[in-house]
């Protein structure tokens, strides 16, 4: 399957984006200084990571283990980090916005 135009520039591979419901209201964000990211949130007990991305677009990402997390707070750069070892990565879903 081909992404419509619009989509073929996204930070992710069209091919395993879906929607689900948006149940994000009860995280705990972690603000994020990136010119991608604004946000994170983790849920380490199902090791589920949480992106809210500057577009106002937030992704879940699954099987997302927690040392990781760790690594990706600390990093220099979050877009980077994000680039170079979350994304195209794990398995993820587009959540609906509010």
């Amino acid at each position: 399957m081909t992404p419509p135009p619009s989509q073929r520039n996204r930070a992710h591979n069209f091919r395993i984006v879906g929607t689900i419901s948006n149940d994000t209201e009860s995280l705990e964000w972690e603000p994020i200084e990136s010119k991608l990211l604004v946000a994170a949130a983790y849920v380490a007990p199902r090791r589920i990571l949480y992106l809210r991305f500057h577009s106002g677009e937030i992704y879940r990402y699954f099987t997302f283990p927690t040392d990781q997390y760790q690594a990706f707070l600390t990093a220099g750069s979050k877009g980077r980090y994000f680039l170079s070892h979350i994304r195209n990565r794990f398995p993820y879903q587009k959540l609906p916005r509010l």
